[in-house]
């Protein structure tokens, strides 16, 4: 006879007595069975056991600013002013916080806390593409699904620290994106969709943009993390109502590959819904006008602050897809008459005050909140762009070389790594590949280099592909 505990008296479900998971069907039958009775003092305690048995490489994260469409190298961080106009482009430049630097005159905000950042001049983005845009968010050459057909198996680099890592707090999500499209995402590909983003346009309202910036007036996104009208904490807690609503999921499930997201999807809802750690963190309100009006009323910089909430909440990981449309993104400039696109004086100088501003208030803020050092910001997009400009404006996409910023995670800054030829075309020294990149992000966050995942043919697949830690950061 069964005379000792189970194994969920406290949620337990990797204690090795009474009933153990094993399998998805082990589960569903725990659901029904143990899960209905959990109390929230039972979810608490979960949740401080979980917090006192601390995490690998401790409370790391990244806020990913994806410049979605590739931005111009010239007319931004590498500016080429002594070339022709052809060249150089329209704009002019600024002098920095770090002596002999200067960069595009339209982020005069970023030249003067220069001494914070470090400019890469010299990253490698041969083979990166958009739409999907996955190598440099995966730190994979492979991941092109325009010239390989398995490149959406590759995982974002979010995801492979969501596996390994988990939150920084119980009740938090790993990984958190905002997104415009699907295609201006990575995902979790082999590791299975579990690990895919959190998309938080679900669980918070924005303000809405046209496909071209204009703001309309209006909010939109979801309300997913609130209470449905007469529900409450004490109803979901009710056996007979919790049971329901898990037979009736099981009725609707199969035998496919999603049915292990699933089941993580619904245990995260539940923790996420009971425990209002992440319900607060995704409502804006809840921050004091003076914070909000610094950050701005634009739906790029209202994304920033809630980035910085997200992870002083616990989130490891946050992508901001900074784009106003679903196409191949507002920082393609190819010069475009056509909405909405642009080129660099009609589609880029609009956008550059806006990043200005959005960058600097997003690292000062974490500077000031003491967050700055745990936290990595990078800004980057696909790839560069064309040395020569185009008769109507714009420049086209240039794999060659591109340029990012980085800042905050410990690492150390006020620096430019690499440089261009004269005219911006190609890698003159210090290229920087997707895989350093990879390696760098990986090592703050304690995820071993050496980390694997199985590809579809069970073959080990590093998540470190041609890279290393930049040295010059850490």
């Amino acid at each position: 006879m069964h005379r000792h505990d189970h194994a969920f008296r406290s949620f337990n479900a990797l204690e090795q007595e009474g009933l153990v998971l094993r399998s998805r069907r082990n589960l569903l039958k725990a659901g029904m069975a143990g899960i209905a009775g959990l109390t929230v003092p039972e979810l608490l305690r979960c949740r401080e056991a979980q917090a006192a048995s601390g995490r690998p490489g401790s409370a790391k994260s990244v806020i990913l600013l994806w410049m979605t469409g590739g931005p111009s190298h010239i007319d931004t961080w590498d500016p080429k002013p002594a070339r022709p106009l052809g060249n150089r482009g329209p704009f002019s430049v600024i002098r920095t916080k770090l002596p002999g630097v200067v960069i595009c005159e339209h982020l005069p905000k970023m030249a003067a806390m220069l001494d914070r950042f470090t400019i890469i001049r010299s990253v490698d983005a041969r083979k990166s593409n958009h739409e999907p845009n996955t190598v440099f968010q995966t730190g994979n050459r492979l991941a092109e699904p325009r010239t390989n057909p398995n490149a959406y198996k590759y995982p974002a680099i979010g995801s492979i620290c969501a596996k390994h890592r988990g939150p920084n707090q119980p009740g938090m999500p790993p990984y958190v994106a905002f997104r415009v499209s699907e295609s201006h995402l990575a995902r979790a590909g082999y590791l299975g969709k579990q690990y895919d983003p959190f998309i938080g346009n679900q669980a918070t309202r924005l303000p809405q943009y046209t496909n071209v910036g204009v703001d309309t007036g209006r909010t939109a996104g979801g309300d997913l993390l609130q209470f449905p009208a007469g529900l409450t904490s004490e109803r979901i807690h009710r056996r007979h109502s919790l049971r329901q609503a898990v037979d009736s999921l099981r009725r609707t499930l199969d035998d496919s590959d999603d049915v292990a997201a699933l089941d993580s999807y619904e245990q995260r809802a539940v923790e996420m819904l009971l425990g209002g750690r992440a319900r607060e963190a995704f409502d804006l309100s809840r921050e004091p006008e003076k914070v909000r009006e610094r950050y701005g009323k634009h739906l790029w910089h209202q994304q920033a602050l809630l980035a910085r909430r997200l992870v002083e909440a616990g989130v490891g990981f946050v992508t901001l897809d900074l784009s106003y449309h679903s196409a191949s993104g507002t920082w393609d400039t190819h010069g475009d008459k056509t909405p909405p696109y642009g080129g660099i004086t009609s589609g880029l100088k609009p956008i550059l005050p806006l990043f200005d501003h959005l960058i600097t208030t997003l690292v000062a803020d974490l500077e000031e909140r003491g967050l700055l050092d745990s936290t990595l910001v990078i800004a980057m997009g696909e790839f560069g762009r064309t040395p020569q400009m185009l008769e109507d404006d714009g420049r086209n996409h240039w794999d060659n070389v591109a340029s990012m910023a980085l800042a905050g995670g410990g690492f150390r800054h006020g620096q430019v790594i690499g440089a261009t030829e004269p005219d911006g075309g190609d890698i003159a020294e210090r290229p920087v590949t997707p895989g350093d990149l990879a390696a760098t992000i990986y090592r703050h966050m304690g995820v071993p280099l050496d980390t694997t995942y199985l590809d579809h043919t069970g073959r080990p697949v590093s998540v470190v592909e041609e890279g290393a830690p930049i040295p010059e950061l850490v």
